[in-house]
């Protein structure tokens, strides 16, 4: 509260926040108006007496974080972000949801200062918040709480609630203990098609303590200001679990026409319907955007003061930070330590290890070097090649720890893992198994349109995990991941080149897919000395020749297979060059000369990949691969039935070279 704060004042603000919420969508035409009036008195509450922020450093380090999970109320962050001064004005509400403005339909990280993650997709952000709340536990166990003391608050709905991953992340949630993680349960009670009771029945409160979470019912409390606060304050002096605050809100309150109407979920209201809303709240119903000085200098002021407490936490936090700035700044920066990567393995022409296996002891020798790493997976640790040897396990009892057990929760380790990078402060690296990469597809794909830098570990990369069978062998997986704007897919050849991507990884920003091999494969002839820049460009050459008839371009374990068909083709009198691609994103972003000087126009290329040929075209004449579900069989057989041989790579690349002959000869051609 400030001095120029009264009950008035405050009930105004939150019409005004409530008259917002009608115009911005009715401008646009498109939008949600009832769950943001329904959350105005909250959002104010929030802002004004609970969080701790400072408007004018959006990026101060020890910042309480808020989520909108229901990220389709945006209008309502965004009010709140203009009327606490973060930078945008009353001119980007009325472009809400139009073309280049900076109040896009749903919360955007990176696009709009202020927004923390990108929510939208139900569930997500939920999830989000309990990869927050893992980094921020994780930074103040390693830096004390003199550098980092702060919480991570979400409003999160019905929609959130329903959805899988909610369950699987408030499960890992209890079961760690986060106590930094306070979310506002928005129970209206209403969905798109009805009532929320045409589909849910839930106990809400009785799942959530279930999981060991401190759950607060408050019932009829949407308006009330002061029984919000103290839920508020109540929840954050719960430092051993979550909480979860549970209101009975009325969507669209406090419009005569569509309280508690399920229209009202999206764009409910007409001119006239949002001029007697006004009219009830004492606001002028003809002023669009109406937000009088009194209004915008309360929220400003409580923008402004938060302040103090960053001016604080500058000073007190300041000896630690320059005693260990350089641990700090690479923390921060999700970044290793100076010379960090000298410690990565460089493997020889005897060694043939699957990739997986070069990736554990490129992540062993990362310990120390690279600060914030935290590493796990869901349930296969030693599988994918994620242990940290030595380092502690993530629990209750060791807050500290940096070896994190997910469990069977592959949807929600994604939007944990984004989370965790969104909050800052920690590298974050987990794995499973690529097959099952489609339950973490969702959070992938919000982690690249917001370039939050995490690396997502997929190992047993193709139909040679062998005998599991088809529903373990991944075949289309690789190619929808190359079709994620913004995500850099790495299937490495052989060690050097998984090494090489661990460094493109640490130093980069945004997110990375690794693309690992459960079998064995030999060591390139020439990637020791060519996989560091090679990797990097995305892709090299790692067999030349002198005027080649043809390139083979290889990616992951079917490197291998090209050189070898390299061979039998030269003992037939036919020239190859091999290439290893193994990142498609990395090589567009080379310049044309760099991408000529690999892949010549005017040489037929073949490409080979255990996986749908579909994209292939883009760089090759012709691509030996797999458009079918595998089989049950030891690895090297599928490989073998399925045509990710030698033998079939040299009958494809003949077929292309009689091809073009034939038709070079053919003078109507």
């Amino acid at each position: 509260m400030t001095s120029q704060t009264s009950p008035e004042l405050e009930r105004l603000g939150i019409d005004v926040i409530r008259g917002l919420a009608l115009d911005g969508p009715h401008r646009a035409n498109s939008g949600h108006q009832g769950t943001a009036m329904a959350l105005a008195p909250a959002a104010h509450v929030l802002w004004t007496r609970i969080l701790s922020y400072d408007a004018a450093a959006p990026m101060w380090p020890n910042r309480d974080r808020f989520i909108l999970s229901c990220g389709h109320a945006s209008i309502l962050q965004y009010s709140m972000l203009y009327l606490t001064g973060y930078g945008l004005e009353l001119s980007d509400l009325e472009s809400f949801r139009q073309w280049g403005s900076r109040t896009p339909g749903h919360p955007e990280r990176g696009h709009t200062v202020g927004i923390e993650v990108t929510t939208g997709p139900l569930g997500q952000g939920f999830a989000n918040g309990v990869g927050m709340a893992i980094a921020e536990q994780n930074l103040r166990s390693r830096f004390g709480p003199e550098v980092c003391d702060h919480h991570i608050h979400a409003f999160v709905s019905d929609g959130d609630l329903e959805e899988g991953i909610s369950h699987e992340a408030a499960s890992l949630a209890g079961h760690l203990g986060l106590g930094r993680l306070v979310y506002l349960y928005d129970d209206n009670h209403v969905s798109i098609d009805g009532p929320t009771e045409l589909a849910l029945s839930d106990d809400a409160a009785g799942r959530f303590r279930a999981y060991g979470w401190h759950v607060l019912e408050l019932g009829e409390a949407g308006d009330d200001l002061d029984a919000l606060e103290a839920a508020f304050r109540a929840a954050r002096e719960v430092e051993d679990r979550p909480s979860l605050i549970i209101v009975r809100t009325h969507i669209a309150t406090p419009s005569p026409d569509h309280t508690d109407d399920p229209a009202a979920h999206g764009l409910a209201f007409s001119a006239e319907d949002i001029a007697r809303t006004k009219e009830v709240m004492g606001l002028p119903p003809d002023v669009e955007f109406f937000v009088p000085d009194e209004v915008l200098e309360m929220y400003r002021s409580a923008g402004r003061r938060g302040a103090v407490a960053r001016e604080d936490w500058e000073q007190r936090s300041a000896p630690t930070i320059a005693a260990r700035a350089a641990e700090w700044e690479a923390s921060i920066g999700g970044i290793g330590l100076p010379g960090w990567d000298d410690a990565l393995p460089t493997f020889t022409l005897e060694d043939s290890p699957a990739t997986r296996q070069a990736s554990q002891a490129c992540i062993t020798a990362m310990i120390g070097g690279v600060p914030g790493l935290l590493s796990g997976a869901a349930d296969l640790i030693g599988n994918t090649g994620n242990k940290l040897p030595g380092r502690p396990v993530l629990s209750r009892e060791v807050p500290e720890g940096e070896l994190i057990h997910f469990g069977i929760r592959e949807h929600a380790m994604g939007a944990i893992l984004v989370g965790a990078a969104d909050h800052g402060g920690v590298f974050p690296v987990a794995g499973t198994f690529l097959v099952f990469s489609d339950y973490m597809r969702g959070a992938v794909r919000l982690s690249a349109l917001s370039q939050s830098k995490c690396v997502f570990v997929w190992s047993h990369d193709s139909v040679g995990v062998g005998e599991d069978g088809p529903t373990h062998q991944p075949i289309e997986h690789i190619m929808s991941l190359r079709l994620i704007p913004g995500l850099t897919v790495i299937r490495p050849a052989d060690g050097n080149e998984t090494a090489a991507a661990w460094r493109v990884a640490v130093n980069g920003e945004g997110p990375v897919a690794m693309i690992l091999s459960r079998q064995g494969t030999p060591t390139l002839p020439t990637s020791a000395e060519r996989a560091g820049e090679g990797v990097a460009r995305g892709g090299y050459v790692v067999l030349d020749a002198e005027d080649p008839d043809v390139v083979i371009i290889g990616t992951g374990t079917e490197v291998a297979v090209a050189l070898s068909a390299s061979e039998m083709l030269d003992d037939n009198g036919i020239v190859a060059r091999v290439v290893s691609l193994p990142s498609w994103e990395l090589f567009d972003e080379q310049d044309d000369d760099y991408q000529q000087s690999v892949l010549p126009d005017e040489v037929p290329t073949v490409a080979v990949e255990a996986g749908t040929t579909l994209g292939w075209g883009e760089f090759a004449d012709a691509a030996v691969g797999i458009d079918r579900f595998g089989a049950s069989a030891s690895g090297s057989t599928v490989m073998r039935e399925l045509g990710i041989t030698p033998e079939n790579v040299v009958e494809v690349v003949e077929a292309v070279l009689d091809a073009l002959n034939e038709t070079s000869a053919d003078p109507t051609t």
